[in-house]
C-alpha cells in the first residue's frame, strides 16, 4: 500500500513513470473485472484503457483514506456502470429495422491445450460461455457486487468504499446474485 502511494506522489509530481508502474501492477485485476462485467475481450481492453485514462486524469483526488487498488476498482467500476447505461440508451434509440451484430462477430483465435481432448476443451469453453452469459442476465448491481467479491476477491468494506453502499446492502446483494447463478447452473446440471 505504501509503494502504490509512493508511486501516486511521483505521478503528481510529474514523473509518469510512477503511473506506468501503477498500470503494470493493477492491469490484469482491471482487465479481469471490465471482461467480466462486459462479457467480450476486445470491449474489456477498451473499458480498461479507458479507466486508467480516467484514474490518471483525477489522480489528484485520490486522498489516501482507502488503498489506491480500492479506489481504481472504484472508477472502473463506474466506467463500466458509464458504458451500460450508455449502451442502454443507445439499444432504446436503434430502429427495429437495424441489423443487429453478435458480440463474437470475428473469429477467436483458438490455443489448445495438447493435454486436453477437444471434446473436453469444447465442453470447458461452452461452460464458461453459459457461465459469462449467466453473469450478463444479472442486474447490475448484483454482477457488480459478484464481481468484485468472487472475482476480484475485495473484502465487504472496501467493496462498500468501491461501491458506496452499506456491508448489508452487499450481502443481500451478493447471495441473490449467488443464489440466481446457482439456480440456472443446477438447472443445466453444471453443479452437483
Amino acid at each position: 500500500m505504501d509503494a502504490d502511494i509512493e508511486l501516486v506522489k511521483q505521478t503528481l509530481r510529474g514523473d509518469k513513470e510512477g503511473f506506468e508502474k501503477l498500470v503494470y501492477l493493477y492491469q490484469d485485476k482491471v482487465y479481469s473485472l471490465c471482461y467480466r462485467y462486459s462479457g467480450n475481450e476486445e470491449d474489456a481492453f477498451d473499458l480498461a484503457q479507458e479507466a486508467f485514462i480516467k484514474a490518471y486524469r483525477s489522480l489528484s483526488t485520490f486522498k489516501g483514506k482507502s488503498r489506491f487498488s480500492t479506489w481504481l476498482y472504484r472508477v472502473t467500476t463506474n466506467v463500466c456502470l458509464d458504458e451500460l447505461r450508455r449502451r442502454r440508451r443507445d439499444i432504446q434509440s436503434q430502429s427495429l429495422d437495424q441489423p443487429v451484430t453478435g458480440s463474437d462477430g470475428e473469429m477467436n483465435r483458438i490455443i489448445l491445450d495438447e493435454s486436453q481432448s477437444i471434446d473436453t476443451w469444447y465442453e470447458t469453453k461452452e461452460q464458461a460461455e453459459y457461465i459469462q452469459s449467466l453473469l450478463n442476465e444479472l442486474k447490475p448491481d448484483h454482477r457488480m457486487v459478484l464481481l468484485l467479491k468472487d472475482i476480484m476477491e475485495l473484502s465487504y468494506e472496501e467493496i462498500s468504499q468501491v461501491l458506496n453502499i452499506s456491508t448489508g446492502t452487499i450481502k443481500s446483494r451478493l447471495s441473490r446474485a449467488r443464489d440466481l447463478l446457482r439456480r440456472k447452473l443446477l438447472e443445466r446440471e453444471l453443479l452437483p
